[in-house]
């Protein structure tokens, strides 16, 4: 993302009135967020609240553009960037659309994708060195040694970017990554998967199976060598947790149903069952694209996430070469007839049994609800889950409020769950025992008070079952060309 301080000013200066009046109010108590936020946080919230609610929305390829600027390499990380080859097999891709096909309900449209190399980013802690540290000038491969050489644990994690699966790339995640991997000691492996609205559902999902199966069974001329799956974590925030959590129950479904002993992948012939991660992690994951849980309305003051968008709003919004798409699609991410799939939303899912353990932090934000709702199901379905929300705290805070207690400890205590579960050396030490746990904490004191993951859903699966298709059904049929060009961010 472009930080110049051009563009800085592009951004603050206009916004001047509008601050100092959050702060007058803010200090006279008069703000109804008053008593939860410091001012720091009060004014970020309503800075990244007034970029979304712009009278004059950007454009679609504008926004990913300037998301996509990198903002260089330096200071405490190591980064070696890599690429791995498309396999001349097409099974992955094959398996995928036998899931996608066997848990659809009713017809929904997607186009079947090509398997293309894949882009992603080793990510390692470098200790010892200035926040303005230059990277050094070497080779990737020597990076990833000198990477390597930082490495105090096995703990891999596979990761995937938020940015509403329209935006952002590994660049812009790279201290959130170099987080990671100093707190766990490992190393994190940051996907480039293919961004909507060019590449709609499942290209973003294959491209995160093959980034797994590559962490597993290398390509000839990887850096890494082969990775046990006891060590593997996923992790995502917002619409890269939505990826975390398609790809666990896209390999949950595969050892359930499919008829085939193996399939090929870089000239290797795999074993079915594909083994599972040591872990599902997700910090803000958005697992229901039809936005249709209540915390979407009922916890909006403290969020910044822009509501479903209106139809005046849709009116307005402006056409570029992305969007709309030819032919229109009604969705960034997916033809609206595939909303309700679980592996496009996995609050969806109806069966988690079987899984890896699963790790949830949100804040008291729109998507609160959803999470609830899966957490609640995999817990009740005998799934370790440990669920962690942070009064008044808005989507993605432990990666925008460090400054805070409650960001620090989200972060940390993410960090820590990856830990727990990947840092086995040898895969005859037995696992630790993951306990399903659920935690409130309250607003600045970080006061913790117990909840119980299995009754967390505030809907039942029925209820959610309907919301979600009613939600779907109207986008569908639409009004006043409703369906045809809203792009739901």
């Amino acid at each position: 993302m472009d930080t110049s301080p051009s563009a800085l000013l592009r951004l603050f200066v206009p916004r001047i009135p509008f601050l100092a009046k959050t702060a007058l109010w803010h200090s006279l108590w008069l703000s109804p967020t008053s008593s939860k936020w410091d001012l720091r946080t009060e004014m970020t919230v309503r800075i990244i609240r007034s970029l979304f609610d712009s009278p004059e929305p950007t454009p679609i390829s504008k926004q990913q553009r300037w998301s996509l600027k990198d903002p260089g390499i330096k200071g405490k990380m190591w980064i070696s960037k890599v690429a791995f080859a498309a396999p001349e097999e097409e099974d992955i891709r094959d398996i995928m659309v036998d899931a996608i096909e066997s848990m659809k309900e009713g017809d929904g449209v997607y186009k079947i994708p090509a398997i293309l190399p894949l882009e992603a980013e080793w990510t390692g802690y470098r200790a010892n060195v200035r926040h303005d540290r230059p990277r050094p000038d070497l080779s990737e491969a020597q990076h990833y040694e000198k990477l390597m050489s930082d490495v105090a644990s096995p703990v891999t994690i596979l990761y995937f970017h938020g940015g509403a699966h329209f935006m952002m790339d590994p660049s812009s995640h790279r201290i959130p990554t170099s987080r990671l991997a100093q707190l766990t000691g490992g190393r994190c492996l940051s996907v480039r998967y293919r961004l909507a609205p060019q590449n709609p559902f499942p290209c973003a999902l294959l491209d995160a199976f093959h980034a797994y199966l590559s962490l597993l069974y290398p390509p000839r001329d990887s850096f890494h060598k082969p990775v046990a799956p006891h060590n593997i974590v996923f992790a995502g925030d917002s619409a890269g947790g939505n990826l975390t959590f398609a790809l666990c129950q896209l390999i949950l479904h595969i050892n359930r149903s499919s008829t085939k002993p193996s399939l090929k992948f870089n000239a290797r012939s795999i074993d079915l069952p594909l083994p599972l991660p040591a872990g599902v992690t997700g910090t803000s994951p958005w697992v229901d694209m039809t936005r249709c849980m209540p915390s979407v309305v009922s916890n909006a003051q403290y969020d910044y996430l822009p509501p479903p968008i209106s139809t005046e709003q849709v009116r307005k919004f402006p056409r570029d070469e992305l969007w709309p798409t030819d032919p229109p699609r009604g969705d960034l991410y997916c033809d609206l007839s595939m909303l309700c799939h679980p592996l496009v939303s996995p609050l969806a899912a109806k069966d988690w049994t079987g899984s890896c353990p699963m790790f949830f932090v949100y804040g008291e934000e729109t998507l609160t609800d959803e999470g609830k709702s899966v957490a609640s199901l995999a817990a009740q379905q005998g799934v370790s889950v440990v669920w962690e929300q942070f009064e008044a705290m808005p989507h993605c805070f432990s990666m925008i409020f460090e400054h805070l207690e409650a960001g620090r400890r989200g972060f940390k205590d993410w960090a820590d769950f990856c830990t727990q579960v990947a840092s086995k050396t040898d895969v005859k030490e037995k696992a630790r025992k993951i306990e399903t746990k659920g935690t409130w904490f309250a607003a600045k004191s970080c006061k913790e008070t117990d909840r119980d993951v299995t009754s967390l859903a505030v809907c039942s699966r029925e209820e959610v079952a309907d919301r979600m298709k009613s939600t779907r059904d109207a986008r569908i049929q639409g009004f006043d060309g409703y369906s045809k060009i809203q792009p739901n961010l």
